[in-house]
């Protein structure tokens, strides 16, 4: 399970810093959870799979892919209520199956297009 935290980090393009912030915790506590010096709680488990969309199996043993996609009853759900088009679902699809690393880029480039303001 050390070895996924790792690799899901680097594949998010996260420092220890920014990653264990995201989770609220130091960088020096991912190092050693991604060293094996500490083991995973549950409670890290559930945080970083809702933090990043990430498949509990995969994190916890290994098994299927690494990131969930979004159910399609909430992007149904979601087109419905906004009377989104079908280029529209696919958008929201898109976008929430981003890492979490390109989405930053994403919405910097949506900021300076549309002239967003935070």
């Amino acid at each position: 399970m050390n070895e996924r935290v790792k690799l899901l980090r680097k594949k998010l393009g996260l420092t220890l810093e920014k990653f264990g912030g995201e989770l609220g915790v130091t960088k020096v506590a991912i190092s050693n959870i991604e060293s094996g010096n500490r083991n995973l709680t549950e409670q890290m488990i559930k945080a970083i799979c809702r933090t990043w969309n990430v498949n509990y199996f995969w994190l916890r043993d290994g098994s299927g892919e690494m990131f969930m996609e979004a159910p399609e009853t909430i992007v149904d759900e979601l087109a419905d209520e906004y009377k989104l088009s079908e280029v529209g679902k696919a958008l929201v699809k898109f976008y929430v199956n981003l890492d979490p690393a390109l989405r930053d880029l994403f919405e910097a480039e949506l900021q300076k297009t549309f002239q967003i303001k935070k």
